[in-house]
């Protein structure tokens, strides 16, 4: 019999209050590593020897958080659960020269990141978060959670031909957000603003990395509220169900036969190539120095690498109603349909038959359904961060995910009970 659940509708609420509180790595990273601390986690530098004690460890750099737990006794060729995932979602980030405008209109200068649905981005109202690099080579988090900037659509009466023949944008010319009126504009007024709604010294910030979003909060959606709205799903429901899921496995004081592990990874939507993307050491070098923390050899690594499984946790297509010609006739994902298992033969996704198996034994312990998601032939799929962690670490690694509507908008969409549906399969992934 199926061990009941272990999240149900309130681990959604949660979700909802993670989304509002990250709209940038940084803060995803800071807020999952808060809630990792309160199940008793701690934080290790990089930088400092680490012990082999068992316990719940961390670290976190720049806008990724590689997080383990070693159970008591545990063996160094003690293999590892993985749970991977990746904070970045597509946006608009702010340039090295930041200030702009024209025609008495003052702008903040944007260049785009990732592969945005563009026209979700026009009209809204936009906050600026992301990190500041202080003078004193420390970092500050900042977030301005307010309508700060906008980027107006142009009115339909000077473009009659956006009605047949659809909205054309050109990224550098009709992107760039209004944020206040003005002719003259002055290099550093942008910073200088940050610098006072931080509380920081004038001329303390020497660098940043900055990104919009949209301001509206998450929000159930529907008559029956079966649906939830919101931005950044893509991909911190995964993070958020990651951050959840060892956290639970960590505090039930299981006799666990793995180190459970999440790795949420920056800079996935661009290619994962950097030194906190998943095509860098960041994590080969965490789960190294765990084996080596508690006494074990490059023998003892190899052995526990050869016996790891990881989850690539991201999110898949649900069907569309509007478009349902666009997916492949015999697998149509549904919302609150379950975690869906991606598939495809062209190692665009890592999931092979024994990857499948793995997956289908977690849902199956947890008594959660799953769908699975092949892309229509015609239509060639994305991929994730699971051909990269299989290829570089010799790692089984199997693509899952939640499905959705709206990929890469600013604002998407899925079923309300689906974070939890995925959270709970994690939890009997990760329990091993």
């Amino acid at each position: 019999m199926s061990e009941p659940s272990r999240f149900e509708r309130g681990h959604t609420d949660d979700l909802m209050s993670f989304l509002a509180a990250a709209p940038t790595p940084y803060h995803a990273v800071a807020n999952a590593a808060a809630r990792l601390e309160k199940a008793g986690f701690q934080q290790v530098a990089e930088t400092d020897a680490w012990d082999g004690t068992a316990g719940g460890k961390y670290v976190l750099r720049g806008g990724a958080i590689i997080a383990w737990y070693v159970p008591e006794g545990a063996a160094p060729h003690t293999p590892f659960r993985i749970v991977g995932a990746h904070t970045d979602s597509p946006n608009l980030r702010v340039k090295p020269r930041p200030d702009s405008g024209a025609h008495g209109f003052r702008q903040v200068a944007v260049e785009i990141y990732g592969g945005p649905l563009m026209n979700s981005w026009l009209d809204r109202d936009l906050g600026l978060a992301g990190r500041l690099s202080l003078r004193d080579g420390s970092t500050r988090l900042v977030d301005v959670d307010r309508p700060l900037l906008r980027v107006p659509q142009l009115a339909i009466h000077l473009d009659r031909s956006v009605g047949s023949e659809g909205l054309k944008l050109d990224q550098q010319r009709h992107l760039q957000p209004v944020w206040g009126l003005g002719d003259d504009v002055r290099d550093g007024d942008l910073i200088a603003f940050l610098e006072q709604e931080s509380g920081l010294p004038a001329g303390s910030v020497t660098g940043w990395d900055l990104m919009t979003y949209a301001v509206e909060p998450p929000a159930y959606l529907g008559r029956d509220q079966e649906l939830l709205a919101g931005p950044r799903m893509d991909n911190l429901l995964s993070v958020h169900a990651g951050t959840a899921a060892l956290a639970a496995v960590a505090t039930a004081g299981a006799d666990l036969p793995c180190v459970p592990v999440l790795a949420a990874f920056d800079h996935e939507e661009t290619g994962s190539q950097s030194d906190t993307g998943a095509d860098g050491p960041l994590l080969g070098s965490v789960l190294e120095r765990s084996v080596l923390a508690r006494g074990g050899s490059y023998e003892d690594r190899a052995r526990a690498l050869a016996a790891t499984v990881c989850l690539s946790s991201d999110m898949g297509h649900a069907v569309h109603p509007n478009y349902a010609e666009r997916h492949d006739p015999t697998h149509h994902p549904r919302a609150n349909g379950g975690p869906i298992l991606k598939v495809n033969v062209n190692n665009r996704y890592a999931t092979d038959g024994s990857g499948r198996a793995v997956f289908a034994a977690a849902c199956d312990k947890a008594g959660v359904p799953f769908q699975t998601f092949v892309s229509n032939n015609s239509m060639p799929c994305g991929t994730t961060i699971g051909p990269i962690t299989a290829a570089r670490h010799g790692i089984r690694t199997v693509d899952i995910g939640a499905a959705i509507l709206s990929m890469h908008s600013a604002r998407e969409l899925c079923g309300a009970d689906d974070p939890f549906l995925l959270a709970n399969a994690l939890v009997a992934f990760l329990e091993g």
